[in-house]
Parts: structure tokens; sequence; C-alpha cells
């Protein structure tokens, strides 16, 4: 790597400063995720960020390009994502056409050659082009559990060295470092030489009073009682056995739906009926609406998010 670019001015002095940036970008982050943004900043190392899904992993990339002003480039991986799709191809298309002008006007194809290996026919994709950028940026390379092995490498070659070879153009070499922040939701276990590179994170569903900060902080209109009822439910709902819990996104939502019917206070009854806005399984529904129903008599027996 270049000395250039390990020179590079940090973006950070603390990790308080860090903490704080985010939260102006209505990101509220802990010492654990601020720190980790501060480190691979100085150290210019990429980020792992692991955990169930709708834990806020996507969004904390999205907040450090805001908080930072930096561009974000997104790679939103699949199965089956492969090098022209997270690299670059070249416009098939485009170099035919100027194959059969060319040919059309007596060119060789030593001219030809040349002429259509060019960067008027490159199609650059995400990693390329962020490693090409002259401007700050935020690589996203978001569920990279998805990808196979074989682009998992590909990841892997780019990361240790942001440089890529193409063979009709030479090596391509990043003028700046991007932060770069890989997201998996931990659907097959990554490769021990892609985590070696990165520094590891760990994201869960944040706690009960985290989370109330979120949906005041997101929801500003919400009254600090229904936001604790709201936090206390979605902590009870994550405690059964589900296909999916909750996720911090499906909070907020939930809470604004509440506004919007005008709910001051939340009883079984309305944890029953909108139900579907926090769960998207009929399963995890039937099983939230069985617990509300069990716990919403009246008394002694109230759940503690019911009691005022």
């Amino acid at each position: 790597m270049a000395d250039s670019l390990l020179n590079a001015p940090p973006r950070f002095d603390s990790v308080p400063e860090v903490r704080d940036a985010l939260k102006r970008v209505e990101y509220l982050a802990d010492e654990g995720i601020a720190g980790i943004v501060y480190l691979a900043d100085r150290l210019q190392k990429p980020v792992l960020v692991e955990g169930p899904a709708g834990t806020g992993k996507t969004q904390l990339a999205k907040s450090v390009a805001e908080m930072t002003g930096a561009r974000l480039i997104r790679l939103q991986c699949y199965e089956g994502l492969d090098e022209a799709k997270a690299l670059f191809e070249w416009n098939y298309k485009k170099q035919l056409l100027r194959i059969q002008a060319e040919r059309n006007e007596g060119g060789t194809w030593e001219d030809i050659q040349t002429d259509i290996f060019g960067e008027d026919f490159l199609l650059t994709r995400p990693l390329l082009e962020a490693i090409r950028s002259p401007d700050p940026v935020v690589l996203l390379i978001d569920e990279v559990d998805r990808v196979e092995v074989e682009t998992e490498a590909l990841l892997l070659e780019i990361l240790s060295d942001y440089q890529v070879s193409i063979p009709e153009l030479g090596t391509v070499t990043a003028t700046q470092i991007p932060l770069v922040f890989l997201t998996s939701n931990n659907t097959r276990e990554l490769s021990e030489a892609l985590k070696r590179r990165c520094l590891y994170l760990h994201v869960d569903y944040p706690d009960m009073e985290r989370e109330k900060e979120i949906v005041l902080t997101k929801v500003p209109e919400v009254t600090e009682h229904l936001a604790d009822q709201v936090a206390r439910i979605v902590r009870s709902i994550r405690q059964l056995e589900l296909k999916k819990a909750p996720s911090v996104s499906e909070t907020i939502d939930w809470t604004r739906t509440l506004l919007l019917l005008g709910i001051e206070n939340v009883d079984a009854a309305t944890a029953s009926a909108t139900a579907n806005i926090l769960l998207k399984y009929q399963s995890d529904i039937a099983k939230a609406q069985k617990e509300f129903a069990n716990n919403g008599t009246d008394g002694a027996d109230l759940p503690a998010w019911k009691r005022k």
C-alpha cells in the first residue's frame, strides 16, 4: 500500500467525537460502536459488522457517510454476484459497434484492440468506483454472507491492498482509502482470511432504555410514556421463539402507527391488532397475540409494559 495512503489525515480525533457526531445524524451509538469506527479510521481497516437482521448494521455505514460528508457507495451482495457486477465489465455492445465502424473504415485488429479497451468502454461497478474515487468514500458491502466463496476471495484481494489489476488497462490503485463496512446476518460462516483482515463489531438488538431513546429520537412527537411502553412490549416480544424478531426500524414503524391511530396508552387489544406492523410471519403474530391475551388481565398479573 502506498505511503501516501497510509499517511492520510485521520477523520476523527477521539471516540467521544465519533459518538457525538453519530448522535447528530440520529444514530445512537454506544462506546463499542463509536470505538470501532474511530479505530477503523485510524488503522485504515475494514469493519465486519455482524448481528441479527434489523439491528442497524447498514444504517451505521450510512450514518458514518452522512456525518463525515463522504459519498456512500453500496454493494448489495446476493447469491450469484460476480466480478462483472461487483468490480467492472466491458461495454460489449459499444465495443461491437466500434469494431464494426473501424472495419468499415479499414482499421486493423491492432488499432481496434487498442481503441476498444479504453476508459470509454469500461463500466465501473461499486468496488472499482470506490477505490478510484478522488473524494472521500464510505464503501458499504451489505450482506457479505450471501456471496459465494469465490466472490469473497475477490473482496479480500481488493481490501488487502486497495488496488485491482485490469489486464487491458493495468493496475488501478486507490487514491484514498475508503471507510469500509461489511455487514453479515450470520447466515453462513465467513472465511478466516476475511475476518483477519477486518476489525470486528457485533451489533445486537438494543437494550430497553437505548431502544426507548432511539424511539424518542426518531419519532420526536411521541410521548415518553408511549415510547417506554413500546420499548417494553418489543423487548417482551423478542423473548419469544420467533422466525424473525422485530427490527429497530419496525419498532419505529409501530410507534408511528400508534401515533397515527391516536393511541396514547397501549393495551393488549391494541397490541394484538397492530402486531402485523412488528411481525411479518403469521406464526409469529399468533404467538405474540397469545402472549398479549394471556397477560392482558387486570390487576397484579399485568405485565411490566402495561403498568403505569
